[in-house]
């Protein structure tokens, strides 16, 4: 006996409030926009500029025994870290300590500097400081404007492939999905105020990437169903195609989630920002798959008149069952 997320045959009407739908997706993109108009990011250190402290020690690196013994200190975004790598010795225990640039100020002061050391030598009074590197404001604007490019890059290389894989409605639906899933990202963040930093771009990189793979998986089926049932009405062959690949959907949704959750949980601090980044790209990512991407389609409409003959291509996986 096989469990089953989905009940096999299906048959939701996805669209018979996809008007609803689209505009509950707009309130809620601009509800995001205007946050982080009015709140903005709070920026981590890669942003901000800031200094980081590499330190070494023979007693194994424990995180929250410098964690600790820093915070009386008041210094703000503090971020820890320990290093490995198989070339170093058994005595060998690396850390990297990264503190901001605190307001008001271009880079953190060498009285700043010496006052984490002397708090990390009251605890380990055998810690040893490497290296101190420093990331100015100008340094962090540059990665910045690199972040944004990076993201428009892909959805404009996304919006490509669409176009040139099926026509340009579907490129237009997969494309809007896309900007709909990093605004509520980014949205999300502004609104609480979690630290953004490079993890973050990275984590919306793979968003872009996952809800471009579950949507591509919806068009696909859409485009096998409208050579097969060529006088249906476009509502009910994009209903079907989305009850036909719900198995499939639900299985990537939920496998993907569990293995989030459990980073959630036990990844502890350094990741847990690219983790919830994750865990929200995948809700909206498979949520506007079918009520952004699907409905965009919808609206615009597509030619009927395929000439490709294999109505098969590219669907081989798209009746898993959940």
């Amino acid at each position: 006996m096989r469990l089953k997320l989905v009940r096999e045959n299906t048959n939701f009407d996805f669209f018979s409030r996809w008007k609803m739908w689209l505009g509950i997706s707009g309130l809620m993109m601009l509800v995001a926009f205007g946050s982080f108009m009015v709140q903005g990011l709070n920026f981590g250190i890669d942003f901000r500029g800031g200094t980081t402290i590499r330190s070494e020690s023979p007693r194994p690196v424990d995180i929250g025994e410098y964690r600790g013994a820093i915070d009386t200190l008041g210094l703000g975004d503090i971020t820890i870290t320990e290093v490995f790598d198989p070339q170093f010795r058994d005595d060998q225990n690396v850390a990297m300590i990264r503190i901001q640039a605190q307001d008001g100020q271009e880079a953190v002061t060498v009285e700043t500097i010496e006052a984490v050391e002397t708090a990390l030598k009251e605890v380990r009074p055998d810690i040893k400081f490497i290296s101190v590197e420093s990331v100015g404001p100008k340094v962090s604007g540059e990665l910045i404007n690199t972040a944004i490019i990076a993201v428009c890059l892909a959805i404009g290389a996304v919006l490509v492939y669409i176009w040139l894989r099926f026509e340009w409605q579907f490129a237009a639906g997969a494309v809007l999905a896309l900007i709909h899933d990093v605004l509520l990202t980014i949205g999300i963040f502004s609104e609480l105020q979690i630290r953004f930093d490079l993890a973050i771009i990275a984590a919306l990189l793979t968003i872009v990437g996952y809800s471009l793979n579950d949507t591509v998986v919806v068009f696909d089926r859409v485009r096998e169903n409208l050579r097969k049932y060529k006088n249906r009405p476009l509502k009910e062959v994009l209903n079907l195609s989305i009850n036909e690949t719900l198995s499939r959907t639900f299985m990537t949704s939920v496998t993907t989630l569990l293995a989030l959750t459990a980073l959630f949980v036990l990844g502890g601090d350094v990741i847990r920002g690219f983790v919830f980044a994750m865990i929200w790209g995948v809700i909206v990512g498979t949520y506007s798959s079918i009520f952004v991407a699907s409905a965009i389609l919808l609206y615009l409409g597509v030619k009927r008149d395929w000439s490709k003959p294999d109505a098969n291509a590219g669907n081989q996986y798209a009746n898993i069952d959940a």
